[in-house]
Order: C-alpha cells, then structure tokens, then sequence
C-alpha cells in the first residue's frame, strides 16, 4: 500500500507535470496522487494548473486535490466580489494584497490586473471557465487514505475530523505546527513554506517553496517509510 502527495504548487505548471512524472516513474500511470492544495496565485500558469488537474480527474486519474486557502480566492472573487478571507491579518482584498499573487493568476486567464474594479471583475467572469470556477470551489477540505490524512494547512488538535472548521483547515498554523500530539494517522500538509519538505513524528510539511522558486515536492508514502521523489530517484525523509 502506497499514497504519493504533492506539495504547494501555486501555478507551476511544468513543475506539476515533472512531479507527476517522477511518480509515475516509481509507481506506474494510475498511482493515486493527493495533491495539498494551493494550486493557483503566485505562479505564472494558474490556469494551466487548474485545467491539467481537472481533465485529468474527468479521464479517470485517481488524483485527489485538497482546497487551500489560495483556492478559495478566485471562486469567491467571482461569486462574492467584496468578499476579504478572515484568514488574512491584512485584511486586505485578494486583488489588492500585494502577497497573494492574485495578478499572476488574473494574467494566466487573459486578464488584466491593473484595472478597476468594475472592469477587473467583468474580465474576469468573462475569462475564467465556469468549470474551473466550480471545481476550485467544491475542491475537498480533506482526504483521508489508510496512511495519511492530507489536508491544506493542518488539523486543530482536540477536535474530531468531522468537526473542524474550515478556516483551520487551510489557515492553520499556531497550535498545530508546534502540536506534539499523536493525531492517529500522519497528516500530510503544506501552507508553510520551508526550504524543503520535512517529516516530523506527526506530519508531513511538503510545501518546499515551489511558489518561491524552489522545486515542487513529491513523496511517497509507505507503512513505516516516507521517500522524497527527485529526479535520481527516492531519497528517504526521516522525522526529525
């Protein structure tokens, strides 16, 4: 029994690809791919990656794909306009925070960011597909897999799965980074960046960076083992 995930990937399309490529190289075509989430903002092909992962879950891929706090602005742009995530300290729009990479992703769909209002919302409703639209916001908080519990940001400790809010689930990170708790099942996250994937005795951290220029994790995870996939094979991760 095996279960490959794949970090952060914030609109890094050819990064995507050559992940999926390193997993199918170690465990064939259909290998089941749970992906953490964060697929859009930052990156230069937001678009792209939404797409590729779509039609490839309509031809019959077994990829799973958790919803980031990330995936959560575009549909909501779309639908609720004033809409500000209460995950956000700034309290900023997601058009207006300089951080969250909402102009790549508007360029990824022909758009231009740097336009009113009014008219960067009529462009975008024009540009944006209405099945990506709805694939991004019906995209899972979760996936529980007999190895791992994939999930953006993290879990809150204490609270049954089926309890947790979803602002925890893709904005978490005090009280659950610094969490020694045993959480049953090892749970597979990204949302914080690091300089590279890490295994700790509780979780997986694969957000390596990829929206910052650092390549996109993969990993495979196995009972009692979990290997980070490069381009000369696997390398072990031991928690540290």
């Amino acid at each position: 029994m095996r279960l490959y995930a794949i970090g952060d990937i914030h609109g890094q399309l050819d990064l995507l690809k050559a992940a999926h490529q390193r997993i199918f190289d170690d465990g064939g075509p259909d290998a089941v791919i749970a992906h953490v989430g964060d697929l859009i903002d930052r990156g230069p092909d937001s678009r792209g990656v939404v797409d590729h992962l779509l039609r490839g879950q309509q031809a019959g891929r077994p990829w799973i794909v958790t919803r980031g706090n990330h995936d959560r602005f575009l549909p909501a742009f779309l639908d609720q306009p004033d809409w500000v995530d209460p995950g956000l300290s700034s309290g900023q729009h997601w058009v207006d925070h300089p951080g969250l990479g909402a102009a790549a992703t508007l360029r990824s769909y022909g758009v231009d960011p740097d336009q009113p209002r009014e008219a960067l919302l009529r462009d975008t409703r024009a540009a944006v597909p209405a099945d990506h639209a709805r694939f991004l916001a019906t995209l899972p908080l979760w996936y529980l897999h007999p190895l791992a519990l994939v999930v953006h940001a993290g879990i809150r400790p204490g609270v049954d799965l089926q309890h947790q809010a979803e602002g925890d689930l893709v904005w978490i990170r005090q009280g659950f980074l610094d969490s020694d708790a045993d959480f049953g099942p090892l749970v597979v996250h990204g949302h914080t960046a690091l300089d590279a994937p890490a295994l700790y005795a509780n979780r997986l951290n694969l957000d390596g960076g990829a929206a910052y220029g650092r390549p996109l994790s993969a990993a495979v995870i196995e009972p009692g083992a979990v290997h980070l996939l490069t381009e000369s094979g696997r390398q072990p991760l031991l928690p540290e």
